[in-house]
């Protein structure tokens, strides 16, 4: 399995170094690291440029950012691709688990369970995350989206829309297969969460989710999400 691993940035001077030291042993194992930049007005590009195999500008979005990455990881003939954010910790076996999973359960995508780092709150929305998506069949980029370049290609790649993209991209790869669920878990940061407070988020992000269910549009919720913060 050739993997890419295509990491979405937007102004993340801060905590890129470390995020992208933590995927060396998956590049030690031949996975390539593709940093897809979406305009940032810090340091952040400079700063990634030398710890990934390859440093894209995009458009913003993360839609568009991980399109892009893919497109360059699909044209390097990358099997299988990863997407990652920026503020989430791989298992160091990442690669061997995902390969595992695709050839075992014969499907053509997948994710990780997930772990929110923080106050304990945090823990049981986890939780609920992973029991959701397991039941579902929806899976959030925090949980560390993989799918077959194959998949992706039939699918036509993340739809271009502001908010709710790996919900969108979810409903329609399932009718390919249903995910394959990895427990081990990624780690991703609370900040989010912690900042805007734990409940607040929480209730506005299933606000969110059921008026994109009822079909509200993409690009107004990202203004309400964006406004709302």
């Amino acid at each position: 399995m050739q993997l890419a691993v295509v990491v979405p940035v937007l102004n993340e001077a801060t905590s890129i170094e470390a995020s992208l030291a933590r995927l060396r042993p998956l590049r030690a194992r031949g996975a390539r690291v593709i940093v897809v930049d979406g305009g940032s007005t810090d340091s952040t590009a400079a700063i990634a440029k030398p710890q990934a195999d390859q440093l894209l500008q995009s458009n913003r979005g993360r839609a568009q950012q991980m399109n892009a990455g893919a497109a360059a990881a699909i044209a390097g003939g990358a099997d299988v691709l990863l997407f990652v954010h920026a503020d989430s910790e791989l298992p160091d076996s990442a690669d061997r688990l995902i390969d595992t999973a695709l050839r075992t359960s014969g499907r053509a995508w997948g994710r990780f369970d997930v772990h929110i780092d923080g106050p304990s709150m945090l823990t049981i929305v986890s939780v609920m995350m992973n029991l959701r998506s397991r039941l579902t069949g929806i899976c959030t980029g925090d949980q560390a989206i993989f799918v077959t370049r194959s998949a992706f290609a039939q699918l036509s790649g993340f739809a271009p829309i502001a908010l709710m993209e790996d919900v969108e991209f979810s409903k329609r790869a399932k009718r390919i297969s249903r995910p394959a669920a990895i427990r081990t878990r990624v780690v991703t940061s609370g900040r989010r969460w912690e900042r805007h407070g734990i409940w607040r988020t929480i209730v506005l992000m299933w606000r969110f989710r059921a008026a994109y269910f009822f079909g509200a549009d993409p690009q107004r919720l990202a203004q309400r999400y964006h406004d709302a913060r």
